[in-house]
């Protein structure tokens, strides 16, 4: 069975910092792109991070370049986001997701809320 679960959201002032986690499993985790979406309320859900599947290479929005950092741990199972100086805008539900040519699986979310 397909799982991505995902951790690490919360509460956190603006110019804080999160980490969050997202754990894959019942598929072979290293063959696969993973990324990181997010929705805010009233919007649509937007590419936030991405990373190639040995993790060489990686892309970001630009609203997000500079103070987010995607990463992953093949041994792990697991694809990170390290997102510091937050900002408002960022508050919205982090989604992981994992593309392989055709196939995708997607998470099941976690609220990041930036406020003060």
């Amino acid at each position: 069975q397909v799982q991505l679960v995902e951790s690490g959201g919360g509460l956190v002032q603006p110019g804080g910092s999160l980490r969050l986690s997202c754990a894959a499993s019942g598929f072979t985790f290293s063959r696969y792109a993973m990324s990181w979406y997010r929705q805010a309320p009233g919007k649509e859900r937007e590419l936030v991070a991405a990373i190639t599947s040995a993790g060489g290479s990686t892309n970001y929005a630009d609203s997000v370049k500079g103070r987010f950092t995607i990463s992953r741990d093949n041994a792990k199972n697991t694809v990170y986001l390290q997102m510091n100086s937050l900002k408002p805008e960022d508050t919205a539900v982090y989604y992981c997701n994992a593309k392989l040519l055709f196939r995708g699986y997607w998470g099941q979310g976690t609220q990041v809320t930036v406020s003060s």
